[in-house]
């Protein structure tokens, strides 16, 4: 589910990216959310294994 998540806002951010549209940094905000959502999976999927 956060792999979804995180693809999508990757989406969203380079879209923004690309056309240079940003409205008061959302773009950036997207960007941080996607990178919130990996460093969850990983340290979640990392306690598993343990």
């Amino acid at each position: 589910m956060l792999w979804t998540i995180f693809l999508i806002l990757m989406l969203m951010w380079l879209l923004g990216v690309i056309s240079g549209y940003t409205v008061y940094g959302f773009v950036h905000i997207l960007l941080l959310f996607a990178l919130v959502s990996v460093i969850l999976e990983v340290i979640r999927t990392s306690g598993r294994r343990a």
